[in-house]
């Protein structure tokens, strides 16, 4: 029997009850809930709205609850509505009409609200946990790889010679991003909307700051009806999650490119690839590849709430009870993808003179020859037009530029002198940069001295 049935004069179509029901998908935020009715309880009591006495056999019957739930003791039936409704059946099944007085002063509004912020808070926990393991991982591959030259790319065509430990720190920038944004979304999410009622508070004299404190929130939702309608935290949760995916599928790109014969820059672990069921010679990088593709999973997530939230007019609709699955599924995914991208990383091979080797061809030394010449007193644009030719010829001729002999050069420019040459290998290239955040190797390590001296997010 529904707890709102004094209203009605018929039982609820069968196919509507069902279409109706959230208990399949709310039911996850059990704990949260319970969580929620208990400090509520305790709240009624200790304002005198319910006499003690039912406040201990509520917190009570709350927690007996709470212990069978989590040894699998007791299971929700078919016919509740959702979790909140389902809670309340079963504690007043056990503790009489006692139980019937745990609603007063609240509404499923802004219980659902509670429970929702609650398992977020949870879930942002959880995910954070998992970025500071792949941030360890990113660095101590840094930190092993401060020596080791590769190409780098723009437009995916060598661009200039690079450390591999300067490519990790850029992921790790990113990544370090994403955790900071998680906490700036447990700030946001770190508000307390019990009390608020259905949507215009409540007649009798709560104590939401004791709510807040026994549930370990930092505030109030300062207004009524904005606690119960604002989904903002989820859609914030969402990008969050959104855009951590797309960093994921970035560096997943590179490594199933990496992995690839036409490049073998890296190995992937035996135990994070697949095979082929016909081509025997085949390791595919699938680990690297499904990550990859559930960001679009994720990201239609974010789009799934965007869409239900356009258009609902203030307070409480309906519609809002499609908020919880896809934040459900795009935590779900994240801390997935996290864990097992983390673990292929860790266990990944890099083929360091592949890259090294790699990194000697395309003309990559082109900007540092560029460079030489504006040392020599040559505008900029000019020497960018020489090297430009330069270039253009070493094509023709199946030539480096650092093949090219001194008269080759001079007949470029006659700024050319024999220093070029300890000024475009690969290496000099590299630790002829100056700047600050370069790939050189002093602005390596300070980066990385930078990362362990600073605070963790």
């Amino acid at each position: 029997m529904k707890l709102w049935k004094g209203r009605f004069t018929k039982e609820e179509n069968s196919f509507a009850d069902e279409f109706n029901s959230s208990i399949d998908v709310d039911c996850r935020m059990w704990s949260q809930d319970i969580k929620g009715s208990i400090a509520h309880a305790k709240m009624l009591a200790k304002q005198s709205i319910i006499s003690e006495e039912d406040g201990l056999k509520i917190v009570e019957g709350l927690k007996q609850i709470y212990w069978d739930m989590e040894a699998g003791r007791l299971h929700f039936e078919a016919g509740d509505e959702d979790i909140h409704m389902a809670v309340e059946r079963i504690l007043t099944q056990r503790i009489g009409d006692a139980g019937k007085k745990l609603h007063t002063a609240r509404s499923r509004n802004d219980q659902v609200a509670v429970d929702f912020r609650l398992y977020q808070k949870d879930v942002i926990d959880g995910i954070q946990a998992k970025l500071r393991e792949l941030l360890s991982v990113i660095l101590r591959i840094a930190e092993e790889n401060k020596d080791t030259i590769m190409p780098g790319f723009t437009h995916l065509q060598k661009a200039q010679p690079v450390m591999l430990a300067q490519h990790m720190l850029a992921y790790y920038n990113m990544f370090s991003r994403d955790l900071a944004r998680f906490s700036d979304c447990l700030t946001r999410t770190d508000y307390m909307p019990l009390g608020s009622g259905a949507l215009a508070g409540t007649t009798y004299h709560t104590d939401r700051r004791f709510l807040a404190e026994e549930l370990g929130f930092s505030g109030i939702c300062p207004n009524s009806m904005d606690a119960v309608s604002d989904r903002d935290f989820a859609l914030e949760f969402l990008s969050c999650c959104s855009i951590c995916m797309m960093h994921l599928s970035r560096f997943c790109e590179e490594l199933i490119l990496w992995n690839s014969p036409d490049f073998a820059f890296i190995e992937m672990d035996d135990a994070f690839a697949t095979g082929s069921s016909i081509m025997p010679q085949k390791k595919n990088p699938d680990m690297a590849e499904l990550v990859r593709g559930k960001t679009g999973r994720v990201y239609g997530d974010l789009m799934s709430l965007l869409t239900v939230m356009k258009g609902l007019p203030l307070a409480y609709n309906k519609d809002m009870q499609e908020d919880k699955e896809p934040v459900f599924d795009a935590g779900d995914t994240l801390k997935d993808c996290l864990a097992v991208f983390t673990a292929m990383l860790d266990t990944i091979t890099f083929n360091k003179e592949k890259m090294a080797c790699s990194a000697k061809s395309g003309f990559m030394n082109a900007t540092d020859a560029a460079d030489y010449l504006v040392g020599k007193g040559i505008p900029f644009r000019e020497c960018h037009e020489i090297i430009g030719r330069m270039v253009l010829y070493g094509i023709e001729h199946d030539k480096a530029i650092e093949d090219l002999s001194l008269e080759e050069l001079r007949t470029f420019s006659e700024a050319f002198d024999t220093d070029i040459y300890d000024r475009i290998s690969p290496v000099a290239c590299i630790c002829n940069k100056k700047s600050e955040g370069s790939t050189s190797p002093e602005s390596i390590e300070k980066q990385i001295d930078g990362i362990k001296s600073s605070q963790p997010v």
